[in-house]
């Protein structure tokens, strides 16, 4: 029987702490010393308690892992013999009663994680998904709050069920049931690791709205936003947790939707301008391939330096935040960390 639960969580939007909340909820339940702690702000590398002590990472899926932030602290976290339950969040899809994920998978976040804490002594107990609601408002909508509830409702039940057998001492590996898309999807990973969440870094501004408080710098966990010209600047360092996005008092960070969109009309012409001044030896798939990568991103800095320029302006502000779909209402952009039961 467990004891002792330590809950190691990080969470952008709200999905992965009201997990480790539930889960933690359940524990106190049953009597279990239990406590909660955010990796942002948990000071230096984390010592691992006694042995009796069950510990619990939670983190949302970013790219068919687990972001850079988590993978760093596990990769630091030292060495022991407990047992580890390693859990995530994906984009919940609500069909009637149904929930099921949408916005992505677990793909390598259990085998990396899992893989480096066998390395440093620990015992793999349980690996759980969760399909909390989808916040990555670059592609969908938010949804109703009905459906928001009805996730939430569901994912409740769920954790409730998953605690009552790890707090029993027995292993829970549900994620396995998906092991085969977890399997295809793991190998592409590596790419947003490395460089898909370079690229969307770069899908943030400030709107005209933005007064200027300095929260989003401030509160950003991985300090990747800058103050530039005195508007908030996005970094390569960000990881598109969008912490910024929900805490924005003033509801002023946006989606750059019209700089992928501009990203789309210049880029073909621009790459095919350029390929005629290429050596032969760029006729090769691979070298042709890293060519057009390489015009890509250098197109995207610039047009986002370019546009942070043209954002000082109220006008070009507003033409601006016109192209961004999260601008709109019928988006339905919230603030995902309002409480609900």
């Amino acid at each position: 029987m467990t004891k002792n639960l330590t809950i190691y969580y990080f969470s952008g939007t709200g999905n992965a702490w009201q997990i480790a909340l539930w889960f933690s909820e359940y524990a106190k339940e049953k009597d279990i010393d239990c406590q909660m702690i955010d990796i942002v702000h948990c000071s230096g590398v984390a010592r691992n308690a006694s042995m009796e002590n069950l510990i619990c990472f939670v983190s949302p899926v970013h790219g068919f892992n687990y972001p850079k932030i988590m993978l760093d602290f596990i990769r630091r976290f030292p060495k022991g013999k407990n047992q580890v339950i390693l859990m995530n969040t994906r984009g919940g899809l609500r069909i009637g009663r149904w929930v099921s994920a949408h916005c992505g998978v677990s793909g390598a976040a259990f085998f990396v994680s899992a893989l480096i804490l066998k390395l440093k002594g620990y015992k793999i107990t349980g690996m759980l998904p969760f399909d909390m609601p989808s916040n990555w408002f670059l592609i969908n909508p938010a949804y109703s709050q009905k459906s928001v509830q009805i996730i939430f409702d569901k994912n409740k039940r769920r954790v409730k069920l998953h605690a009552e057998k790890i707090f029993a001492g027995k292993p829970n590996f549900y994620a396995l049931r998906d092991i085969v898309q977890d399997t295809l999807t793991a190998v592409v990973s590596p790419l947003y690791l490395f460089a898909g969440r370079f690229f969307l870094s770069k899908q943030f501004f400030a709107s005209s709205n933005c007064n200027h408080c300095g929260k989003c710098e401030e509160n950003c966990p991985v300090k990747a936003i800058r103050n530039i010209g005195g508007k908030p600047y996005w970094t390569a360092r960000c990881e598109s947790c969008m912490k910024c996005m929900a805490d924005c008092p003033q509801n002023a960070v946006e989606t750059a939707h019209g700089l992928l969109l501009a990203l789309i009309v210049i880029c073909p012409p621009l790459i095919a301008f350029f390929s005629d001044f290429l050596p032969h030896i760029f006729e090769n798939k691979t070298l042709h391939f890293i060519y057009e990568n390489v015009v890509i991103f250098t197109m995207l800095y610039f047009l986002y330096f370019l546009q942070h320029i043209l954002l000082k302006n109220r006008y070009l502000s507003r033409i601006i935040t016109f192209f961004s779909l999260t601008h709109y209402k019928w988006w339905g952009k919230r603030n995902p960390k309002i409480k609900i039961e």
